[in-house]
C-alpha cells in the first residue's frame, strides 16, 4: 500500500512539474537591432564635410564616453564628427531608429551609409573601418590599417597609404 502512495505521490508531482512547465512564459524575441541606411546631413552640424562620423550614444550610457572619445579623434576638416546624445537629441534617436546605443554610423556627402558599428568598439577597429570607407582597399594594403594609429595611440590623418 505505501508503494502505490509513493508512485500516486511521484506521478502527481510529475503531472504539477510539467504544467508549471508549460505555463512559464518563453523568452522574449529580440528584434534586429538596424542602423539607418540614409541620413539628412543637414541634421548633423559641418554638413558640408566629405564625411561624417556620427555616435548616437546616452548621457547615462560609460561605454559611450568611450566610443565618443575614439570617434572625435577622427575630425577633420573632411570628416565631420557628431555625438547625438539622448535624450538631448531625442529627436534624431527617433528619426533614425536608433535602438542601441553606442550605434556609430559613417555617411558620405550625400548621407548615404557606408557602415556601421553597434557596441564597444576598439579605436582601431573604428579607425581602420573608417579609413577602409573613405578609401576601399586600404585595409588590404600590408600596415594600411595601422598607419592610421600612433604609438601613443591617437589618430593620425587618415591619408591614403
Amino acid at each position: 500500500m505505501k508503494f502505490v502512495a509513493v508512485v500516486a505521490v511521484v506521478v502527481v508531482a510529475a503531472l504539477l512539474a510539467q504544467f508549471l512547465q508549460r505555463r512559464k512564459p518563453q523568452a522574449p524575441t529580440q528584434t534586429k537591432m538596424e542602423v539607418p541606411v540614409q541620413l539628412d546631413r543637414s541634421d548633423f552640424p559641418q554638413s558640408e564635410a566629405q564625411w561624417l562620423v556620427a555616435v548616437f550614444s546616452s548621457a547615462t550610457c560609460s561605454t559611450c564616453i568611450d566610443v565618443v572619445s575614439k570617434a572625435q579623434a577622427l575630425a577633420t576638416s573632411q570628416v565631420a564628427v557628431a555625438n547625438v546624445e539622448y535624450p538631448e537629441r531625442k529627436d534624431l534617436h527617433d528619426r533614425y531608429g536608433i535602438d542601441a546605443v553606442p550605434t556609430v554610423v559613417v555617411a558620405d556627402a550625400q548621407g548615404v551609409v557606408l557602415g556601421s558599428f553597434i557596441g564597444p568598439v576598439t579605436a582601431t577597429d573604428l579607425w581602420a573601418g573608417v579609413a577602409e570607407m573613405r578609401q576601399p582597399g586600404s585595409r588590404a594594403i600590408s600596415g594600411c590599417a595601422t598607419s592610421a594609429v600612433e604609438d601613443n595611440g591617437e589618430a593620425d590623418s587618415l591619408k591614403p597609404c
